[in-house]
């Protein structure tokens, strides 16, 4: 636990970056080429760290100020992913997960099952969750971490599947996203997508941000964009105009930081980027390896943005509406970005079919965060946070995977079997997948 509690003490803003230079050395990019690259990447983690520090400061207190403000009566409240993944990491289960879930990794690379190294190590906990779920239900370790491990592979195939689509997006080739929750929404916004694509109102439509700012100029421009957001969440707080004034403005800094920082990301991905590829295609015969990185990679689009901060009002309403939902939305609803994110990246950026999409996770979201939230509290308890009172969950723990991982590994042996004999069937369905895309 000791080791594992270093590691995951240095943060992405040091941890990604080693591990960068040590892959752009065995790439043979070079000492000080590799060591640039790295460092870079660790800048703009820092400067994204800075911009997520604007959502806690400024958005979150806005959001508890809604709630206060009009009375919301839910019984279960969200206490966020960082609560949320360290629960995670101090079970049984969380405790062997890194170096489980990294073995496997390995091994499935050396094999052809996936093109993707997850080096998101943080982001292990949603598979912690997981496991430590099925421990507490069937009271077997082995079945924990068995399913953690499914969960893990899940997430590396979904990221193979949408990778072409996050290089194109981002304009860097061998990554792709991983990340435990924003891997699990890509299923399901895949499956929308198809269907959009046969209702010819959203097949034809093309609001992105081009068309919105070549329509209404200067109004469908991000600046503008955030300052009508900002003012309207300064109303429903019932801010003063110093406080209205002070959320506006960091809900615009939001807007104009993300993308600045993921630029800096960028610019130390691109060389390792190269090298990898040049590497690969000289000693593998143009074996693809992809780079697994974190889904904050993605929140520099705008309508990830926009889409993200439109959702914070809207999932407390549905927070409110929604027959037998009894989360109340806190500690992660000013990061709603995080839970859209994948749908601008598989929508193509299109604003319409993002919100829509936006809106059906975040439903799905609420009913299975309220669905764990015994397990959550059960977890919590055990974890030893006796200041956490009554039940509580994190939206963080709405994730699809984890419940349909759960709803068939509480079956316990023959659960895990059916999991893996599913998880063979993905692996070979995104496999043809990739092939034909590759051949296109």
């Amino acid at each position: 636990m000791g080791i594992i509690d270093y590691f995951l003490s240095l943060g992405s803003s040091v941890f990604v970056p080693i591990v960068l230079i040590i892959i752009g050395l065995i790439l043979g990019q070079g000492i000080l080429k590799s060591i640039r690259s790295g460092i870079m990447v660790g800048i703009g983690f820092i400067g994204l760290g800075l911009a997520i520090s604007l959502i806690s400061n400024q958005l979150e207190p806005a959001v508890n100020q809604i709630v206060e403000r009009f009375s919301f009566n839910l019984t279960v409240i969200d206490i966020g992913s960082g609560a949320a993944a360290g629960i995670a990491f101090s079970s049984l289960v969380g405790a062997l997960i890194i170096p489980s879930v990294f073995i496997l990794n390995v091994v499935l690379l050396l094999i052809g099952f996936t093109k993707t190294m997850n080096i998101d190590i943080f982001n292990y906990s949603h598979y912690a969750f997981t496991g430590a779920v099925i421990h507490l239900i069937t009271g077997s370790v082995v079945l924990g971490i068995g399913v953690s491990l499914v969960q893990a592979t899940w997430s590396l195939l979904a990221a193979d599947y949408s990778a072409k689509k996050v290089q194109e997006t981002l304009g860097v080739e061998g990554i792709s996203i991983p990340q435990g929750f924003a891997s699990s929404t890509i299923p399901l916004f895949s499956v929308l997508d198809k269907i959009y694509n046969r209702i010819p109102f959203l097949r034809n439509s093309k609001l992105d941000i081009s068309y919105l700012q070549g329509k209404i100029g200067m109004f469908g421009d991000p600046v503008i964009i955030g300052a009508v957001l900002g003012i309207i969440f300064a109303l429903l707080a019932g801010y003063n105009f110093a406080d209205g004034a002070s959320l506006m403005m960091s809900v615009v800094a939001i807007m104009v930081l993300f993308p600045r920082m993921v630029k800096i990301l960028v610019e130390g991905l691109l060389p390792i980027s190269e090298a990898a590829k040049t590497f690969f295609n000289k000693r593998f015969k143009g074996k693809e390896v992809y780079i697994g990185l974190d889904s904050a990679l993605t929140l520099g689009l705008p309508t990830t943005q926009i889409v993200g901060t439109m959702l914070i009002p809207i999932t407390l309403v549905l927070a409110v509406v929604l027959p037998g939902n009894q989360v109340l939305p806190l500690g992660d609803l000013a990061f709603a970005a995080f839970f859209t994110c994948m749908a601008t990246i598989i929508h193509n950026g299109n604003i319409l079919k993002t919100i829509i999409s936006g809106i059906i996770n975040m439903i799905l979201v609420l009913y299975i965060a309220s669905f764990f939230a015994p397990h959550f509290s059960q977890l919590a308890a055990n974890s030893g946070a006796n200041s956490i009172k009554g039940q509580t969950t994190a939206l963080w723990a709405g994730n699809t995977f984890d419940f349909i991982i759960v709803q068939i590994g509480r079956f316990g042996y023959i659960g895990l079997a059916i999991l893996i004999v599913i998880t063979i069937g993905l692996g070979l369905y995104v496999k043809k997948v990739t092939k034909m895309e590759a051949a296109e």
